[in-house]
């Protein structure tokens, strides 16, 4: 497995772990506030999630999958689903500072 691999199976990980916490927060402001915008953020925190957690089960867990993307996808594919997991985490990084501040 290349360093491609692990760090998009890291960055999507990380991906779940801020977008579980995001949600929580936006969850809690939807809560109190009962704006709008808090729940159009929580449903998309809910979204996103899911879909985060889907493509590390699909990476990790998944009997089928994992073992097609550990071997048959090629490295231009896996660099290219590494450049989007850390993107999309940078992104979450940035929301999840702006959050709890």
């Amino acid at each position: 497995m290349s360093i491609w691999v692990t760090v998009a199976q890291g960055a999507t990980a990380l991906n779940v772990l801020l977008l579980a916490g995001l949600g929580y927060v936006w969850g809690r402001n939807y809560l109190k506030f009962r704006s709008k915008h808090t729940v159009g953020l929580f449903v998309f925190a809910i979204f996103l999630l899911a879909q985060n957690a889907l493509t590390l089960y699909y990476y990790l867990i998944d009997p089928d999958l994992s073992a097609w993307y550990a071997s048959a996808v090629p490295q231009i594919v896996w660099q290219a689903m590494m450049l989007l997991a850390v993107l999309q985490f940078i992104g979450l990084l940035f929301l999840s500072w702006t959050a709890w501040d």
